[in-house]
């Protein structure tokens, strides 16, 4: 599966013509205001997914982490990070159905603890955007409470939030969204841009499909008067 989503990749998910990257830090903490003002196409976006054990917030854990990178409003080809993580509570066959995940897989992986220090690596000097991304950012933040009592501290954009801050200002929200607009599901979104994924519920593939949408995001919200990071935090931040 890794393979082909790096063959999809190269393919021609890279849309050209964005302004040239600029790299910043700082994000590791409360943004300053030089670090808010960059140009949204002038930023690193960590675009992440995971998968659950089930959705009590309480009850509930990690099995899967999925993120690619968009940069210089690009998918580079290769930077992605994937982890199937031995859960600290049982799968269910509800849960199995959704994620496909089984109990055999996740046997001899290692466990979130493990894991999250290598995901906030990966996430260094970025933005994360991710599609319900509350509820990754619950189930993620509950971990590192649990062993050092730690946070996400980077900027967090929801792409639920985003698009539906857009369809109230896209000249005929009613004709684009068809009826939809009660469809909040990730495929719905994509689906409205000609963008499909082969395996939904799955935490890397899922992130593609979100990035793909980001991508599209970073070329309209500009005509829409949102050009900066401070804008779109203010209107689709968690």
């Amino acid at each position: 599966m890794l393979r082909n989503l790096a063959e999809r990749i190269k393919e021609g998910v890279q849309n050209r013509g964005y302004l040239p990257q600029v790299l910043f830090s700082g994000l590791r903490g409360q943004e300053s205001p030089a670090e808010s003002d960059i140009l949204l196409r002038e930023a690193r976006y960590v675009v992440f997914d995971t998968e659950l054990t089930g959705l009590s917030r309480r009850k509930d854990s990690v099995v899967s982490l999925g993120a690619v990178v968009v940069e210089d409003g690009m998918i580079p080809l290769g930077e992605y990070f994937y982890r199937v993580v031995s859960p600290r509570t049982a799968l269910t066959g509800r849960s199995v159905v959704v994620h496909g995940i089984t109990p055999g897989e996740t046997s001899d992986c290692p466990t979130i603890e493990v894991l999250l220090p290598e995901f906030m690596k990966f996430c260094e000097h970025s933005i994360l955007v991710g599609h319900f991304v509350g509820i990754d950012k619950h189930f993620l933040e509950m971990e590192l409470r649990r062993f050092n009592g730690g946070r996400f501290r980077q900027p967090m954009i929801d792409t639920r939030k985003a698009d539906a801050w857009m369809g109230k200002l896209r000249d005929n929200p009613c004709a684009y969204y068809e009826s939809k607009t009660d469809d909040m599901r990730l495929a719905a979104l994509a689906g409205r841009y000609g963008i499909t994924g082969k395996n939904a519920h799955n935490a890397l593939d899922d992130a593609f499909v979100t990035a793909q949408v980001w991508q599209r995001f970073l070329w309209e919200l500009p005509l829409l008067g949102v050009e900066r990071v401070r804008d779109i935090l203010a209107i689709a931040g968690v």
